[in-house]
């Protein structure tokens, strides 16, 4: 029947008993008649037409309404049932009496229950009836009770057997609830139906606990079950319930706790079980990592009794079992101070949730050191659970490290304390190399290594030699520094390694009479530098910037030696192309100096010949074919230019040059790195073996974290040991006498014809790029990008060097040439790089064409010095193509003012190179810099990246291959977009 909202209806609850779900409740709106009264007139009210009737309606009946809802027959059916069935199947099928689901049904019961409960607690000031069974919601009014009953069982103990029932009462008086049709509405927790009021219990009590008297007097406990229903059952009743006994005794205890702190570790499957406690710091344990980590457990005595923190119930109980009877003790936990001694572990950074934490070993161990002691004095009792396989050590620890300086090395001794044991420092040498934390100590417990120290001493050891007394070489100055600064050793050196500390104290030494020139005052101090590093038996790295004289620099010094006493000639070693540059330079400043130059086919392979002569001048490629001759010289100096030629240290050519023999050593390059912090491992270990450890450790220790981790401190240790043997200027600071250099970028327009190449190219790389990111991730999509990404640039060049048949112009070419006309046209000269020889060629065939002269120079270029002094001396001669891998290093063409670079790429530090053929010493114009740009194509958003991504480590690292590496999907996107 409908009820209309435009006359008076009132919302009520009806009480039904499901077949299968149990009391239920329904919710409906009632119309009212003219005196007030509830008529016959009802509505089913439910979510979906609630609205209808919201002007009688307040915001609990919508709650109401909604839980109801929940708990509907369909409801349940919906959630519980996956398959299309019939509500009759389902339950029928559910609930059958032998092969029903049990685990359905407890899980249906749950939810009801839970609903329920929630339900009546907020019908108390609501109309709540029972409904009738022909349908009628409004058939018999009850109430809920506004308190709250309480609940006693009485245990009766006699001769044969113990009676056991309960006892309510409401608001004082003895409720009678047993014959009287009473009825457990709710059983989680209880809500007791007797004659039309339903009741809730203080102690939120199992309704459980109270069915089986409803229509019963009394359980009957025969004597021969006894002792096992009192210390199973009653024990627990004793610990949640008001129990009264008879025949035995409850006695209650109250004593101060005194906190408990056991500690064990983790195994697979205590972490399951810690997982399943809930508690938020267990949520964290990751099973893969579990023999990492150390369980913590607080727990309390109190008196004889030992309560876990974790267990949530505020009393505890235990049965002692007398001669003729039994004795509950019934212990009252103390709230307050226990949550005190968990402040205490929170103040000391020990997190405690649900009696329990979890940390690390490493960080437990470091937590225990630390805080021993106090909490000892505090009252903590601290020990390792009688589980644990292992014995861990948990007294205090220290290190007491000393460095003393030797003749030429240090000598490193040290004690660790474990409590009362005393272990030499080289003890532990594998154990922080390994990063194996664990120390067994002679009584067979377990010390636990602190964390920190394998970060303070791992470089020592790495870098240390020895098996019984370990030694550390004296290029290791910056770790000693570090190590003493830091306080982790107590340092003893002489007053004259103490110069290492500071450049400012590098002594001045005079010029070679023999030297022809005069050296800047920059270089001069390079000259001091070169010999200082000399004097204390180190290799040096000379890294000026390009065009700031480092040939001069170490001709000076070479001539130094010739005068005092060299006893074997040096060794030179550099590309083929730069040897005719040195022997000019050797010529002009050092013409004293006797000069072999060890090239070509019919070089006479005698190591005998080099007594005649000061400086031995070959190839890279000449050293790799005669190492095994070359290694029977005993060289005064091996020198290397452009010593990234070893950059890998895997190479021929690396493993060839380390094996020669030298009194000193000493490196040229404007770019320690190119592509790899382990150019400079190489490069490093050359010059000071060791200094770097071994490949293993710097790969672990320095190039991942710097390179994948971009992490600053991996970073300022690695420069903190190598700074002592670089000396690095950049012309900004020293060269104030060359003219500016003016730097412009030109943005070129593609032709009509050269943008629909690009678009095409462009849509079909990047479909595939991305289809491989999302399948193959990052590791697998490197070739295709840089394969994709190389296409795309040469189309920006020009079209033709991807597509042979392509007739149409390009706009960059078009510019470049323009340019070119108006450069030569007012009598400047330029140099034209470019990274692919194939534009080259292309921009050399249109110079053909207008009859412009011009140099040319790539790696196949067979008179490379002709085509130097051509286009210097030679006026005529204005345009010099120059492919930037042959002409990036190596060449002085100060004639040019004008620089072009055609094509941009991720290293910076190769375009600064290319444009240091003209901007260096002895240039007298303004060098001018073009950098060609094609709009709207990858080159412009490789500009941009060069800003965002390149970080230039104090300008000793720069990278091409680790920039490709670290380009994120977004960074991709990008690029193709």
């Amino acid at each position: 029947m409908k009820v209309y909202t435009t006359q008076p209806f009132q919302v009520i609850y009806s009480l039904f008993e499901h077949e299968y779900l149990g009391y239920l409740f329904e919710s409906f709106v009632v119309q009212i008649n003219t005196k007030g009264q509830l008529t016959l007139q009802h509505q089913n009210i439910s979510a979906k037409n609630a609205e209808e009737f919201s002007a009688r309606l307040d915001a609990k009946d919508f709650k109401l309404i909604d839980l109801i809802d929940q708990i509907q027959q369909d409801t349940v059916l919906k959630k519980f049932s996956n398959k299309k069935l019939s509500a009759v199947d389902f339950f029928l099928k559910v609930y059958d009496p032998e092969k029903g689901d049990k685990n359905l049904q407890e899980a249906i019961t749950h939810y009801m229950q839970v609903r329920m409960n929630k339900i009546l607690e907020m019908l108390q000031d609501r109309r709540t009836f029972i409904m009738g069974k022909d349908g009628d919601p409004t058939w018999k009014e009850i109430q809920v009770a506004a308190d709250k009953a309480t609940v006693r069982f009485h245990l009766h103990r006699n001769a044969d057997n113990t009676h056991y029932y309960p006892t309510v009462r409401y608001k004082g008086e003895k409720l009678n609830f047993q014959y009287r049709n009473a009825a457990l509405i709710c059983y989680e927790p209880a809500w007791l139906m007797v004659d039309g009021i339903i009741y809730s219990f203080e102690s939120g009590i199992d309704g459980k606990k109270l069915q089986p008297f409803l229509n019963k007097k009394f359980i009957l406990i025969p004597r021969s079950v006894e002792e096992n229903y009192y210390r199973k059952f009653v024990t627990s009743l004793v610990e949640s319930f008001d129990v009264k006994p008879n025949g035995f005794e409850i006695k209650p205890q109250q004593f101060r706790p005194k906190p408990h702190l056991n500690f064990s570790e983790i195994k697979s499957a205590d972490v399951s079980a810690l997982l399943s406690n809930g508690g938020s710091e267990a949520s964290k344990v990751d099973k893969a990592a579990a023999a990492d980590k150390i369980l913590f457990n607080l727990s309390f005595r109190y008196g004889d009794h030992m309560v876990e923190a974790q267990d949530a119930k505020r009393i505890s109980v235990s049965m002692e079992k007398t001669e003729d009877s039994y004795i509950f003790h019934k212990l009252l936990r103390d709230a307050v101070y226990e949550k005190e001694y968990v402040k205490e572990l929170a103040k000391r950074e020990l997190e405690v949730k649900n009696g329990q934490a979890v940390l690390d070993k490493s960080a437990a161990f470091s937590w225990l050191n630390h805080n021993l002691q106090a909490l000892e004095q505090l009252g903590f009792t601290v020990e390792q659970s009688e589980k644990s396989t292992k014995h861990y050590f948990i007294g205090e620890i220290s290190v007491n490290v000393g460095i003393t300086e030797n003749n030429d090395w240090f000598d490193i001794h040290g004690t660790v304390r474990f409590g009362e044991f005393e272990v030499p420092f080289i003890r532990l040498k594998n154990h922080i190399l390994t990063r194996n934390n664990e120390y067994v100590l002679p009584n067979g417990q377990v010390a636990i290594i602190p964390e920190e120290w394998f970060t303070q001493y791992i470089e020592l050891f790495a870098f240390s030699e020895g098996e019984h007394q370990l030694t550390l070489r004296k290029h290791h100055m910056a770790l000693v520094n570090d190590l003493q600064n830091g306080n982790l050793a107590q340092v003893t050196m002489t007053r004259k390694l103490e110069k290492l500390r500071g450049f400012d104290e590098i002594e001045d030494k005079p010029l070679p009479v023999g030297f022809q020139g005069e050296l800047r005052p920059y270089q001069k101090a390079g000259y001091n530098w070169l010999h200082f590093v000399k004097d204390f038996k180190f290799g040096g790295c000379l890294a000026d910037d390009m065009g700031l004289g480092k040939t001069v620099q170490t001709l000076a010094m070479l001539q130094h030696r010739k005068e005092n006493g060299a006893e074997s000639a040096t060794l030179l070693v550099m590309p083929t192309s730069l040897i005719y540059n040195w022997l000019n330079e050797a010529q002009k400043f050092t013409p004293e100096l006797r000069i072999l130059t060890y090239t070509g086919t019919y070089r006479e392979k005698n190591v005998e010949q080099f007594k005649d002569y000061d400086l031995v001048l070959t190839s890279y490629g000449i050293v790799r074919l005669d190492t095994e001759l070359l290694k029977t010289y005993y060289f005064d100096y091996i020198i290397l230019d452009e010593s990234q030629a070893i950059k890998n240290p895997d190479s021929n050519t690396s493993k060839a040059v380390r094996s020669l023999k030298s009194r000193h050593r000493l490196i040229l390059t404007g770019t320690p790195v190119e592509n790899s912090t382990m150019d400079l491992w190489s490069q490093m270990s050359f010059i000071n073996p060791g200094l770097l450890g071994n490949q293993h450790f710097f790969r672990k220790e320095f190039l991942k974290p710097i390179e994948k981790q971009k992490d600053e401190h991996k970073t300022r240790r690695l420069h903190a040991l190598i700074k002592p043997f670089i000396l690095r200027r950049h012309k900004s600071q020293v060269a104030r006498e060359l003219p500016p250099k003016i730097e412009h970028t030109t943005f070129c327009k593609m032709t009509e014809e050269q943008e629909h190449a690009y678009e095409e190219t462009k849509s079909y790389y990047r479909n595939k790029i991305l289809t491989s990111l999302e399948e193959k991730g990052p590791g697998n999509t490197q070739f295709m990008l840089l394969q994709g990404l190389m296409k795309l640039r040469q189309i920006a060049n020009h079209p033709y060097m991807t597509d042979p048949g392509y007739e149409g112009e390009s706009g960059k070419l078009k510019e470049v040439i323009r340019m070119t006309r108006s450069i030569v046209a007012k009598g400047h000269k330029v140099l034209v790089f470019s990274q692919f020889v194939k534009h080259l060629e292309i921009v050399r065939q249109v110079l053909d064409e207008k009859g412009i002269t011009y140099a040319y120079l790539d790696g196949n270029t067979k008179n490379r010095q002709q085509q130097v002094e051509l286009f210097q001396n030679n006026p005529s001669i204005q345009v010099f193509l120059i492919s930037m891998k042959a002409g990036g290093v190596g060449l002085n063409l100060t004639a040019a003012d004008y620089v072009f670079i055609l094509d941009p790429w991720w290293n910076p530090a190769v375009e600064a190179q290319a444009v240091d053929r003209a901007h260096r010493i002895g240039q007298q114009n303004k060098v001018f810099t073009y950098k060609f740009i094609t709009k709207d194509t990858v080159e412009e958003k490789i500009l941009a990246l060069q800003n965002r991504k390149i970080q230039l480590v104090t300008d000793l690292i720069s990278t091409d291959e680790n920039i490709i590496k670290s380009l994120t999907k977004e960074d991709i996107d990008n690029l193709l977009s």
